[in-house]
């Protein structure tokens, strides 16, 4: 009695106080944020640990430079001259202050771009990459469906105000995802200060980085600011600690680099990179149509909190022969290995058929080149 009656009362202050007894409650769960949206992913993984109205349709602001830098990276034309055209000096708000007329690299833009958020830069960068800004909309877009956001639609390569340019802090995710796969990327994104060469117009130029998180966070390598008044204050920030990197997007948030840091820290110390999968040839595969033919292809670590990976679990859904198809040969990939967590799917993966046959030839090869070159050793003249 006395025992439920100390539950009880433990329960009722945790709901007092806003806390969670129960690990993946939406309730509770997480730091506070004053973004209107918000979201924090595994990098790794791309598994979502944090999230609040992060499917929201909303402004981005200068967020959106991501996309642009990443399709000038992308481009392969980092190292040709841009000649900056009059219009492209036109562009309202944040600027480089760059001149008509005046040649510098494309990769000066990125930076100038990425670093002090040049609008000027970022049309300067659509018409070398595209020939226009609105052919280079269209880029922007065909690389958001390609990278599966759905709910994103790009005007411009900037984020200036456009009732028809929005997106979502989870789609940024993605697409931040994306690019910090890009070596390139992560270390302009990264740079604290750069300096660009002298041009025809102007002379050395020094960019200092307005993303204040690479000084106000010790783990923090990259990411990009926004602001515009309808948006708000936008904020892309990228960590790592240890084997574990962390992406945190907020919208529309006063209150940015504290809460950039709080979901942070929380990330770090309530998630760690855990084994699920280890590479190599599945074993507990019974299926009759594949029998322990089965593999994956790589390690696969995923952040999960302490009281999570006691709930793992994994789920293997193979393609199945046709009916009374005696001659079927069994297909690679032959499926997928899921990744459960309370019932709910969090990670799948290929998997990867090899038969028998194949390994025995696999093995022979090996076996005959090793032979083959253990005789020629032999037949090598003494010194």
């Amino acid at each position: 009695m006395k025992s439920a009656l100390k539950n009880s009362l433990i329960a009722f202050i945790c709901l007092t106080l806003g806390l969670s007894l129960f690990p993946g409650q939406a309730w509770g769960e997480g730091p506070s944020v004053s973004a209107q949206s918000a979201v924090l992913i595994d990098q790794s993984s791309g598994r979502e640990l944090f999230e609040k109205n992060s499917h929201e349709k909303l402004p981005i602001a200068s967020i959106t430079k991501v996309m642009t830098a990443i399709l000038a990276i992308e481009s392969g034309k980092m190292n040709q001259m841009v000649t900056v055209s009059d219009r492209a000096i036109k562009t309202e708000g944040s600027s480089l202050y760059l001149k008509a007329g005046e040649r510098l690299h494309l990769k000066d833009l990125v930076y100038g771009l990425m670093l002090r958020s040049g609008n000027d830069a970022s049309l300067a960068i659509a018409e070398a990459v595209a020939g226009s800004e609105q052919g280079f909309a269209f880029m922007m877009n065909e690389k958001a469906q390609e990278l599966g956001m759905q709910d994103t639609h790009f005007t411009n390569p900037n984020g200036l105000e456009n009732s028809d340019h929005y997106s979502t802090a989870s789609d940024m995710a993605v697409l931040t995802r994306y690019a910090m796969e890009n070596q390139y990327f992560r270390k302009i994104a990264g740079t604290r200060s750069y300096r660009a060469a002298a041009t025809n117009k102007e002379g050395v130029r020094v960019w200092k980085n307005k993303n204040k998180m690479l000084s106000l966070y010790q783990y923090a390598t990259g990411g990009k600011t926004g602001f515009t008044k309808k948006a708000g204050r936008t904020l892309i920030s990228t960590a790592s600690q240890g084997n574990m990197s962390l992406i945190a997007v907020t919208l529309n948030d006063g209150d940015d680099w504290l809460d950039h840091k709080n979901l942070f820290e929380w990330g770090f110390s309530t998630y760690k990179p855990i084994l699920v999968v280890r590479s190599g040839k599945l074993a507990a595969n019974t299926d009759p149509f594949y029998q322990n033919h089965l593999y994956v292809q790589r390690d696969i670590y995923l952040p999960l909190s302490k009281d999570e990976q006691q709930d793992i679990t994994k789920k293997l859904i193979l393609i199945k022969p046709p009916a009374g198809d005696k001659s079927w040969t069994p297909p690679s990939p032959a499926g997928r290995l899921l990744v459960m967590l309370d019932q709910r799917q969090i990670y799948s993966l290929p998997v990867y058929y090899k038969s028998a046959g194949k390994e025995k030839r696999a093995f022979w090869k090996i076996f005959f080149s090793l032979l083959e070159a253990f005789i020629s050793g032999r037949e090598q003249p003494l010194s």
